[in-house]
């Protein structure tokens, strides 16, 4: 009898027949979801600001659960700064600070990270350059001398900087071959307009990056690697005093310098909706990217843009993939967001989607973009609120966790007290509010449209629609001329 309802069991699990008591009768099923507690406000650890005597700020957080830190030196210049012809200069500059340092070369450096068990990571973006570092406690005093030497003693051998360079024009040159790469591009491009930082990748083009030099890398590093031009965080078991203690031994030498603003002029919002297929012949699926200018990470709406957007695409049950995915199955996933930068960024709606169904795709995201300026019902309002406030807790779980959130607010220059703010401001939000940056941020008249894939099966279907002229771009935005 044991070995009969082991049985059972084991099949139930398995999908087979229904789980029984031990008397036989099966178990009820059950019909209603188990009820979610009211989110609880998220206590925040401490965050305390000192600055050195060269200038360079530091932000730290004790966390005492595990013997490890993590730090994040951010600088506050990115690819923005990249001189005009140079697009790809600060991410190649940011590639090269741990190709060798102070007394080694790329191969000691690499081992010497080995030894100490760290991890040591050099990155830029558009508004900032990143050297983050996560190490143990016991190997903090060692591991910390090493990022020194990176952000403040790179070599920069001329055979790493050929290597970087070459892997840099290969990616490139693969990048014209995918889709998704193919409409970011354009999509970037068209919204903003080549000469703007935000109109250009990060990793330039083969013109830019081709003629390249090392001078040119040695002098964007010495131009804004300086203290004055950055924040230093420092998270996890350490007191406040050890970590000042830690940065002045191994940034307290940084020299300061004079390091110049980076300025462009503000793009220009679409005045009309257009289509744009940036050609991919034979494709099997068409790139979709449909958007405008955004906002700044500044705005007043902040709160009901997350909302707002949480409920278009911003979560796996949104609007944009319920319809798209789950509803039409047109595609694995569609989503929304507002890259919300130190300037209005973009805001973009994108799916990748099955080539012969490109024109219903479309007509369903204008759908989905006009029926998000309608009151919100008070069910998904509700609903979307708690996703966000329950959400929040996960960015805050590990000293990483920390140290990125603290970074994130470099560039835009907001105060530490904005991430204790979220929970409240989400929970503000009424459904008036959410109407009201629909139809400011959502107009389904000004928007840019870029489709990449088989231009010669989307075009008539997309003209049928008629829901916006349709021209031919390439992967720069640029237009082509076509038969």
């Amino acid at each position: 009898m044991r070995s009969r309802l082991f049985s059972l069991v084991a099949l139930s699990l398995l999908g087979g027949t229904p789980l029984l008591h031990a008397q036989g009768a099966a178990l009820p099923a059950s019909t209603t979801p188990p009820r979610l507690a009211a989110p609880k406000a998220l206590q925040l650890p401490t965050m305390v600001e000192r600055t050195l005597p060269n200038g360079l700020r530091l932000v730290i957080v004790e966390q005492h659960e595990l013997p490890v830190v993590d730090a994040q030196l951010v600088i506050r210049t990115g690819t923005e700064a990249d001189p005009a012809g140079k697009a790809g200069l600060a991410t190649l500059t940011a590639n090269m600070l741990d190709e060798g340092a102070g007394s080694r070369d790329a191969l000691a450096l690499a081992e010497e990270i080995g030894f100490l068990a760290v991890r040591l990571g050099t990155f830029a973006a558009l508004e900032q350059s990143t050297v983050s570092l996560h190490s143990t406690r016991t190997t903090l005093d060692s591991a910390m001398a090493l990022m020194a030497d990176v952000v403040l003693r790179p070599t920069f051998p001329e055979k790493e900087f050929t290597r970087l360079k070459s892997e840099r024009l290969t990616a490139l040159l693969q990048e014209q071959d995918r889709g998704p790469a193919m409409a970011d591009r354009a999509f970037s491009a068209l919204v903003f307009g080549e000469a703007h930082p935000y109109g250009r990748s990060v990793n330039g083009t083969r013109e830019s990056v081709e003629p390249m030099g090392l001078d040119e890398v040695k002098q964007f590093w010495r131009t804004y690697y300086r203290p004055n031009n950055a924040t230093l965080v420092l998270v996890g078991d350490l007191s406040v005093n050890e970590a000042q203690a830690l940065a002045t031994a191994a940034f307290g030498g940084w020299e300061r310098g004079t390091v110049p603003p980076v300025t462009y002029a503000r793009a220009q919002a679409p005045s009309s909706t257009s289509i744009h297929i940036v050609d991919k012949p034979k494709a099997a699926q068409s790139s979709f990217r449909i958007g405008t200018i955004g906002v700044p990470r500044r705005t007043a709406d902040y709160y009901p843009l997350m909302v707002m957007n949480t409920a278009l695409g911003g979560s796996f049950t949104s609007r944009l993939n319920n319809t798209l995915r789950e509803v039409k199955g047109y595609t694995y996933g569609a989503g929304s967001s507002f890259s919300m930068r130190r300037e209005a960024g973009p805001f973009t709606a994108r799916a990748e989607v099955v080539s012969a169904k490109t024109d219903s795709a479309l007509i369903e995201f204008m759908k989905e973009l006009r029926g998000m300026r309608t009151p919100m019902p008070a069910d998904e309002l509700a609903k979307v609120k708690r996703y966000l406030r329950l959400g929040y807790a996960d960015g805050f779980e590990s000293t990483s966790d920390i140290a990125s959130q603290v970074a994130g607010l470099v560039p835009t220059g907001l105060p530490l007290s904005t991430l204790g703010a979220f929970d409240a401001g989400i929970a503000r939000v009424t459904a008036a509010d959410v109407q009201r940056v629909a139809a400011r941020y959502l107009d389904p008249t000004k928007l840019r449209i870029v489709i990449a894939g088989d231009r010669a099966s989307i075009e008539p279907a997309l003209k049928a629609t008629k829901i916006a002229p349709v021209d031919v771009r390439d992967m720069r935005g640029r237009p082509v001329l076509v038969p």
